[in-house]
């Protein structure tokens, strides 16, 4: 029984997103988007799309993480803001950090590159896989301490705690 709902999950997420995007419930609608919605998942599980599943756990740290990085996006617009309106962007220090990560799984780096991605007036710029090393390109780096604590702390520490 859980197989069937599991393998519903998907074409249901689909739907209703077809939905929401074409703001309509018409029938024709609905039979559209149900069937892309199959062919679609489908697709994804018979190519193999995908071949590595997250096992994310402790769904409390997830909406930690998700409540830290809400408040980190909405802090960090506001300081964008200001630079951009207040003129002090000749006062901004733009600049490169490298940042050593502890994180393997491939889903918890997406999710890391995510993060800082959403997060205005910083660039995921580069990952050595080699090194495990990130580089990050923050639009006012004043103080490199102040952002090697954010990465490793805020965001990769419940990061290994979800997936790894």
């Amino acid at each position: 029984m859980s197989r069937i709902v599991n393998a519903l999950v998907l074409p249901s997420l689909l739907l209703a997103l077809w939905i929401l995007l074409n703001d309509s419930v018409s029938p024709g609608n609905i039979a559209i988007g149900a069937v892309l919605a199959l062919g679609l998942s489908w697709a994804l599980h018979a190519s193999r799309l995908r071949p590595l599943h997250a096992r994310p756990r402790h769904p409390l740290v997830i909406l930690k993480l998700a409540l830290h990085v809400a408040i980190d996006i909405a802090r960090s617009n506001v300081a964008v803001a200001r630079i951009i309106i207040l003129g002090r962007h000749a006062n901004a220090s733009p600049g490169f950090i490298s940042i050593p990560l502890r994180i393997k799984d491939p889903h918890a780096l997406a999710a890391l590159a995510c993060i800082v991605t959403y997060t205005p007036g910083t660039v995921w710029a580069d990952y050595s896989e080699e090194h495990n090393l990130l580089t990050l390109h923050v639009l006012d780096l004043q103080e490199e301490a102040l952002w090697l604590n954010i990465i490793q702390q805020r965001y990769e520490r419940p990061l290994l705690e979800i997936f790894e």
